[in-house]
Order: structure tokens, then sequence, then C-alpha cells
């Protein structure tokens, strides 16, 4: 069963190499929403 295509595979071996970085990235824009949530309510 293999449901994901040769880009998806290329694209996630990319997110797996840079997977400290994009969770860094993501942890910095979720502070970010949810300061901008408390700023704007």
């Amino acid at each position: 069963m293999q449901q994901t295509p040769k880009r998806d595979y290329s694209f996630w071996t990319k997110y797996k190499r840079y997977a400290s970085n994009e969770l860094l990235l993501y942890i910095i824009m979720i502070v970010g929403i949810v300061l901008g949530i408390i700023i704007f309510s």
C-alpha cells in the first residue's frame, strides 16, 4: 500500500533533513500566533 508519490517522498526526505530547523520555526510561529491572539483579544 504505497500511497505517497515520489515527489512527496522527496519532500519528506527534505523535511526530515531540516526537521530540527522546521521545528524551531513552527514553535516560533505558534508562539507568535498565541501572542497575537492575546493582544488582539
